[in-house]
């Protein structure tokens, strides 16, 4: 179960970095083009980023609690125990990743209650840009690139 985990966490990880660039991309055109904010394209795009997102982040909570880098790791080795590697794992990358989410649910939510489309496409530019940046900086990328 844990490798079917690990994989689906790691492969997933493709998809949601993909959805939230095109995302970020589609709303900076938008918002530059002075294109109206349509329900099937733009909205479709970032809820489908919005949503898998949050998958991502349950597969990664749960692996997080059987892994044997995750809380584990913290209870075994204690937080001045931890080299750079084992921190990212245990650590900076679980909680970055939650404020990541957190930023991209917000701005889903904003951009609900605005009627305007370039506040929506501002709104999507600024939150699930800084979520997906705060993900970038996260990612276990010695582990990822082997």
């Amino acid at each position: 179960m844990y490798e079917t985990l690990l994989n689906t966490h790691s492969y997933l990880a493709y998809i949601v970095l993909a959805l939230l660039f095109l995302a970020v991309a589609n709303a900076i055109l938008g918002l530059v083009g002075k294109k109206d904010f349509t329900l099937e394209k733009d909205l479709r795009i970032s809820l489908f980023a919005l949503i898998l997102s949050h998958i991502q982040l349950l597969v990664g909570l749960i692996l997080y609690f059987v892994s044997a880098n995750g809380l584990n790791a913290i209870q075994e080795l204690g937080m001045g125990g931890m080299n750079a590697a084992a921190r990212l794992l245990a650590v900076e990358h679980p909680f970055v990743n939650i404020i990541a989410l957190v930023l991209i649910t917000i701005g889903w939510s904003k951009h609900k209650k605005v009627l305007e489309a370039s506040k929506k496409f501002k709104l999507i530019t600024i939150f699930y840009g800084l979520g997906l940046v705060l993900i970038l900086s996260r990612v276990p990328w010695g582990q990822w690139l082997n």
